[in-house]
């Protein structure tokens, strides 16, 4: 029997669990805790917000398919926490957030008056998937079991285990006996039934146009050779959520979703569609016509780590209720030897007519006008970046410019905050991915209003030897809100002009930050430039300076606001009038 705190105890069993890292803040209120991350083997890493820290953790689970850990202090560092709370687990990111709380006594319930107290689990538990505090000493070793099965069960998202500071810094006799993660929650992932498997063969192979709709469960069951073969086997088109971006390396077989028309026929012209790991959300239309076939027309197939979103919203003719990887190798091994008629003329004649569209967007690239271009931001970038390089994209217009011009070509190699188009999240997201992956090149290509919510993070990343690269899109105003306000106020002016004067709409511009001069200031290499050629070159040099780099990129304020496909971001607030 030996003394320790209830923090070491928590670090204990993260490292049983195989955590490598945490994300997160220093504060003496759970000192007990990240004081014995190191002799754990865990590395801490310290952002300046505590936002940041879940956004860190957040694409970290994304991107190496294992847990993120993040911590917050009580009252203040809670609240500061909240925004990614909500963000990552709408995001479905596997995140455990262990946070401290006062002392047992005079909170749960808060005795009345208590200093830097609010009811924290209270209000996190509805805005994650599991929310509860330690009530005692005893129940260290059981609850956090319990955060860590609520982790790995279902769909992911954020888990919260909330410490009282008496409890995790006080040391007690004890002798724990530390469980290996098989002992106290299921390790093997879900197997659909032999007979599902079958089904879904049958139903593909008889299919005339299959088609495979990919989510982010994808993504997150890391299948990507298994839908990669799926494809290939069933000579297949792939078409996937929004944020389900790059769950598959972008071949002419593969329809992204800024490819909107042609998904759009894609759904329309297919017979049986495999869906795996997605809701069928709004971004997708719910499923409905006129965006997919009528239901009586079309077969569902829907595999999916979570019983609870089978047939939501399509109807289904068949629910696998499973892990993705698993179910896909299964359908493989089944299909493997089947003859399926080619598809390949009609997949060219899909191509044929997105290479069409493709090509009227890139017509755009050769104006090379002061201030520049947005296209060519992720443009030029594709062409000076590995293949292998993390694209984070962040901000209203400049993630829509970001993903039209940016082909992904190898998988799980994107982020962003598709479902909840969070500002600012980006900062920090790829500052989890440096650490996520140490051996790739990581890019963030970010706007101007996002980039202020979290500059400070550039500190971060060179406290830490992190070297990701920042492009800010600065056009000095909110551009997304201010082509709404335009459409919303004058729209015939709007149609003519192409935006309206500084005066005609309500709050839509900002001052000018120099994102440049503010990298240089806190260590970081910093450049501005406002041209096509130059911007190439900064990308090289920011490349060479081999630290983390800003990119001030004066882009044209009007041509930034008429982002490609501006017609279907506006659809898609709208209800699908089909059933």
């Amino acid at each position: 029997m030996a003394e320790l705190s209830g923090g070491e105890l928590i670090a204990r069993i993260l490292k049983q669990e195989g955590v490598k890292v945490v994300f997160g803040i220093i504060d003496g209120t759970y000192f007990g805790f990240y004081s014995s991350l190191r002799k754990n083997g865990i590395q801490l890493i310290g952002p300046r917000h505590e936002t940041s820290a879940l956004h860190m953790a957040a694409a970290y689970a994304r991107l190496t398919g294992e847990l993120g850990v993040c911590m917050a202090s009580n009252g203040p560092g809670v609240a500061n926490a909240l925004p990614g709370v909500a963000v990552e687990n709408v995001e479905g990111n596997r995140v455990l957030l262990i946070t401290s709380a006062r002392r047992v006594g005079i909170m749960y319930p808060d005795r009345g008056g208590t200093y830097q107290c609010f009811d924290q689990t209270g209000v996190i538990r509805p805005m994650s998937k599991w929310s509860e505090h330690v009530p005692n000493f005893g129940r260290i070793t059981e609850m956090t079991h319990t955060a860590l099965r609520m982790s790995w069960t279902g769909r992911p998202g954020v888990v919260h285990l909330d410490v009282p500071e008496d409890i995790i810094n006080t040391k007690v006799k004890a002798s724990p006996s530390l469980l290996s993660k098989n002992k106290f929650r299921q390790t093997e992932p879900l197997h659909p039934s032999e007979d599902q498997v079958e089904r879904a063969a049958k139903m593909l192979l008889s299919a005339g146009m299959p088609l495979i709709h990919a989510g982010s469960g994808v993504i997150h069951a890391l299948a990507f050779d298994e839908l990669a073969r799926t494809a290939e086997l069933l000579d297949a088109p792939v078409t996937m959520s929004w944020c389900a971006r790059g769950a598959a390396v972008e071949t002419t077989r593969v329809f992204p979703m800024i490819d909107v028309a042609m998904n759009n026929k894609l759904r329309n012209d297919a017979d049986v569609v495999l869906t795996l790991g997605s809701r069928l959300g709004e971004t997708d239309w719910w499923g409905k016509a006129p965006y997919w076939r009528h239901p009586s027309k079309q077969k569902m197939i829907q595999v999916d780590i979570e019983g609870r979103w089978m047939g939501a919203n399509k109807p289904i003719d068949l629910g696998i209720q499973a892990d993705v990887k698993v179910f896909l190798q299964m359908l493989n091994a089944k299909i493997a030897r089947a003859r399926v008629p080619s598809r390949k003329t009609a997949i060219d004649r899909y191509n044929a007519e997105r290479n069409r569209e493709r090509a009227k967007l890139a017509e755009n690239l050769k104006d090379d006008s002061s201030p520049m271009y947005p296209g060519h931001m992720a443009a030029i970038a594709r062409k000076v970046f590995p293949d292998d390089t993390i694209l984070v994209a962040d901000g209203g217009n400049t993630t829509i410019w970001a993903n039209f011009f940016w082909d992904v070509r190898k998988p799980n190699t994107i982020l962003s905050t598709f479902k909840m188009g969070m500002l600012g999240a980006g900062v920090a997201q790829a500052l989890g991915a440096c650490v996520a992956r140490p051996k790739s090149k990581v890019l963030c290509i970010i706007g101007d209003g996002a980039m202020g919510f979290h500059p400070q993070e550039i500190e971060t990343a060179i406290r830490n030897k992190l070297k990701p690269i920042y492009v800010v899109a600065c056009d000095r105003q909110w551009g997304m809100v201010k082509m709404n306000q335009q459409f919303a106020l004058k729209p015939i002016k709007t149609l003519i002009k192409k935006s309206l004067g500084p005066h005609e709409t309500i709050n839509a511009d900002l001052g000018e930050i120099r994102f440049d001069l503010l990298a240089q200031s806190m260590g970081a290499h910093g450049e501005r430039v406002s041209t096509p050629a130059e911007f190439k070159k900064a990308l090289e040099r920011s490349l060479a300076a081999d630290k983390c780099a800003v990119i001030h990129v004066d882009v044209n304020p009007v041509k930034h606001m008429w982002v490609p496909g501006l017609i279907y971001f506006k659809d898609m607030h709208k209800e699908p009038k089909g059933k």
